[in-house]
């Protein structure tokens, strides 16, 4: 399941933060860093999946 969320991570950051953490403070984290630049989005989203 990990390898879903890493790619759901790289195309729509958000999405693969939430199947790992729902409606937490992660999630609205990534959705900042998602809306101030893509690719912040995207390291924060790898970097909560990979770490849990």
């Amino acid at each position: 399941m990990d390898i879903v969320r890493i790619i759901l991570a790289i195309i729509l950051p958000p999405l693969g933060v939430f199947l790992q953490v729902g409606f937490g403070l992660q999630f609205w984290i990534n959705i900042v860093l998602t809306l101030l630049g893509y690719i912040p989005g995207i390291i924060h989203a790898l970097w909560v999946i990979l770490s849990r």
